[in-house]
């Protein structure tokens, strides 16, 4: 087992939306993703890919597992260091953590890969997907989420809808929201919604402090923060609250707010 990196099994921590969540980390070589969010709590990310490769192997992950308290875990998701779908053999790992554990498997994923046929095959063993839509333009995706050359908001929805279409399983949206929208922007979000038809919305506000470089003790909820990291200003929970509101109107599912 490669030592000189974190173990790619973190927690269980408690989770608003999961109960308690053990970590899936199938990149923990590095921070590895297809953006550079600004709000990132891992700090920054060190290789900027839309390339698939082994990073961690299954191997590696099982033995990691098999230190870990896994079965006071109530789900197991796919986070951690970056896009997990960038992960080559992420359909492995999910199978064989399905039959060791049987536990619901979550995967958190910022949609840039969707558009490809093999990584919805990997999603749609999942029992819950959890898909990041931050923006409502393209103006808004390349100031808030700084995605890599090629990406844009139509490839993102895109890809949203064939998983949407493709997969019977629970399929959420997960906003993260630093600014409030005018009433325009809401209305475009919600096209957007309303065109993909997720079972749920989850709007988040950045609470997390960000480290200056790739920090993994971050992939979890429960870290020491010090005076090198920044705190990013966000709206109130009084302007997220009318914000769902306003969204709720304009969809046909749950919006739920944090």
């Amino acid at each position: 087992m490669n030592k000189s990196r974190p173990s790619s099994i973190y927690g269980p921590v408690d989770s608003w939306r999961l109960g308690k969540s053990l970590g899936v980390d199938v990149l923990c070589v590095d921070s590895i993703c297809s953006f550079e969010c600004v709000y990132c709590q891992l700090g920054k990310i060190n290789r900027v890919t839309l390339d698939r490769d082994i990073f961690v192997t299954t191997e590696e992950i099982l033995e990691d597992l098999a230190e870990t308290n896994w079965k006071d875990a109530d789900v197991i998701t796919f986070s951690g260091s970056g896009e997990p779908t960038l992960a080559a053999n992420l359909g492995d790992v999910i199978s064989k953590l399905k039959t060791k554990t049987g536990k619901p498997i979550v995967i958190l994923t910022n949609s840039t890969l969707l558009n490809l046929p093999e990584v919805r095959s990997e999603l749609s063993m999942a029992d819950k997907v959890f898909c990041k839509l931050d923006a409502w333009s393209d103006d808004v995706l390349r100031r808030v989420d700084r995605p890599h050359v090629g990406i844009d908001l139509e490839s993102i929805v895109e890809g949203i809808c064939l998983l949407r279409d493709e997969v019977d399983g629970f399929l959420a949206i997960q906003t993260m929201l630093l600014r409030a929208p005018c009433e325009s922007d809401i209305q475009a979000f919600a096209d957007l919604l309303n065109r993909i038809g997720p079972d749920e919305i989850q709007l988040n506000t950045p609470t997390r402090p960000i480290p200056p470089e790739y920090f993994p003790e971050t992939r979890g909820n429960e870290v020491e923060y010090d005076q090198g990291f920044t705190q990013l200003k966000t709206i109130s929970k009084t302007e997220l609250e009318s914000i769902r509101l306003a969204v709720s109107r304009l969809v046909g599912c749950t919006v739920v707010a944090r």
